[in-house]
């Protein structure tokens, strides 16, 4: 009886119209939209996957972390999903859909104002067994931190993402694809790890051996390197707690220097004779904090991944390159 109420309430929250903010949205994307994208813009959007977060927890994923305009996540996510669709998959494929079949493992989207407690179920590892015709598929992410979206590939999946991001840039630069609107940067997320000083260094070391077996590039001698890191949302999260030490206490990595000082161990491991340089490095290490919702207060995840000078720029700091000029966007606003 109890199961069949709680039926009752899933059908009665998915016919829930749709918020005001929602719609709001909609009607303004309309108005700077084409007939053929407005009815594009109507595709559903992917539900979160929640097994996600717990499987980022115990083993490593690539994927894309895609930063977006804030408060136009939904938007940003369906332009992704049209990106990715184009350069690596048919469109229907990108991300796990919601069939009978897959029910059970994915749950409805959340707006941003709702929050829900966790339960025991959703910190459970994830099964290691994937069906065999999902492994192709991607998962969407539920994350704490706004302007941000996280697509992750199954364990093991041997998809060049650094590969996929470049053809993305050539795309656009050429004209097959159209600039994006919504989506501002998307990182190439080669691995994740626990942001432990072993697990991060290990995962560096990983990296960077393959980036030097790798023809395609050409290192000269001292190898030069530099190294980003960005700790988005653990600011905000310092300036709630009156003493920084107990974040740190928590997470010796979250402290810039202990975490560039782990990078250079991992990198001088594969490449002894390399040296740091942040006007023209031939290979860029970049970590990315990863803002997960629904785990363990004081685990931490990290996005590593090994990438060409050619993706990254290194001014005012080291990132990945924007998806459209900063120049050219500024010129469009106004």
């Amino acid at each position: 009886m109890a199961a069949a109420e709680e039926v009752v309430k899933d059908v009665g929250r998915a016919i829930e119209e749709t918020p005001v903010g929602e719609k709001r949205e909609r009607e303004e994307e309309a108005e700077t939209m084409a007939p053929w994208e407005q009815h594009a813009s109507v595709i559903s959007i992917p539900r979160f996957d929640y097994t996600a977060p717990s499987s980022l927890l115990h083993h490593s994923h690539s994927g894309f972390l895609v930063t977006c305009s804030i408060k136009r996540e939904k938007s940003a996510t369906k332009e992704a999903m049209s990106i990715l669709g184009k350069v690596l998959l048919p469109l229907g494929e990108v991300l796990k859909s919601s069939d009978e079949s897959k029910r059970p493992k994915l749950c409805a989207q959340e707006t941003e104002e709702t929050g829900e407690n966790l339960n025991a179920e959703d910190l459970k590892p994830a099964k290691e067994s994937v069906n065999e015709e999902h492994k192709s598929l991607m998962s969407l992410v539920k994350l704490t931190k706004s302007g941000l979206l996280l697509f992750t590939f199954p364990v093991d999946n041997s998809t060049d993402t650094t590969d996929i991001v470049s053809r993305v840039f050539q795309c656009v630069k050429s004209g097959a694809l159209k600039a994006p609107v919504w989506c501002h940067r998307i990182f190439p997320v080669q691995a994740t790890c626990a942001l432990t000083e072993k697990e991060l260094q290990e995962t560096v070391s990983k990296l960077v051996q393959r980036f030097v077996d790798d023809k395609q590039n050409t290192l000269s001698t001292p190898v030069k390197f530099a190294a980003g890191y960005n700790r988005r949302g653990v600011e905000e999260a310092k300036g709630k707690i009156q003493k920084a030490s107990e974040v740190l206490d928590q997470c010796p990595l979250l402290d810039r220097t202990k975490c560039f000082e782990t990078v250079a161990a991992g990198v001088k491991a594969i490449v002894p004779d390399s040296v740091v340089d942040l006007k023209s490095p031939e290979l860029c290490v970049m970590v990315e904090l990863l803002p997960l919702s629904r785990i363990p207060n004081g685990s931490y995840v990290a996005a590593v991944s090994v990438l060409p000078h050619k993706l990254v720029s290194t001014k005012p700091k080291l990132a990945i390159k924007p998806l459209v000029p900063e120049s050219k966007q500024k010129k469009g606003q106004n």
